[in-house]
């Protein structure tokens, strides 16, 4: 078999498992499939992480899921799927890092990973079996993955602090 090929297979194929995986967590929080709590009943949960306001939150890591996954899968507009899903990552690793790294434990290993695969498909691109490559690359140039890359991590950044925050303003009170 040909090393394009391959290498195009094989961006495919990730592709495909990581925009899959992240579209049905992102169903989840959206439309409760999969035995998720949708909406309303992640946006409780999100108040609960310290993630203000629950509704808006929901609404934001949900999009950034099942959106960045199907684009990453579509390989479409890559830079930016691959940003987003990043950046809704980032929020659940904050939740889950106090647990450790391993997921058996609670821990923010699998976040971390469908966040560094995403991120880095942004980067590397979709390969030619994608969309992107259909339509001549528009939306996956080096402007692109500066601005989406930028734009995911000054978001994740706040997104993060203001939860921290909310979380130690959270204890104080309990301690009161």
């Amino acid at each position: 078999m040909h090393f394009t090929l391959r290498k195009d297979l094989g961006l495919l194929s990730l592709r495909l498992a990581a925009g899959g995986v992240l579209m049905a967590h992102g169903t989840q929080k959206l439309f409760g499939w999969f035995g998720g709590g949708g909406i309303e009943g992640t946006a409780r949960a999100m108040e609960h992480m310290g993630f203000t306001p629950g509704r808006r939150s929901a609404i934001a890591a949900g999009l950034g899921e099942a959106g960045g996954g199907a684009l990453l899968a579509l390989g479409l507009a890559t830079p930016a799927a691959g940003a987003a899903a990043a950046g809704a990552m980032a929020g659940a690793v904050s939740v889950h890092a106090p647990a450790g790294f391993f997921a058996q434990g609670g821990g923010f290993e699998y976040p971390a990973l469908l966040g560094t695969v995403a991120a880095s498909l942004g980067v590397t691109g979709p390969g030619r079996i994608s969309l992107d490559h259909l339509s001549r690359h528009r939306l996956d140039r080096p402007a692109v993955i500066a601005v989406a890359f930028a734009l995911s991590a000054v978001a994740a950044t706040v997104v993060v602090k203001r939860r921290v925050a909310a979380m130690e303003s959270a204890a104080g009170a309990d301690e009161d």
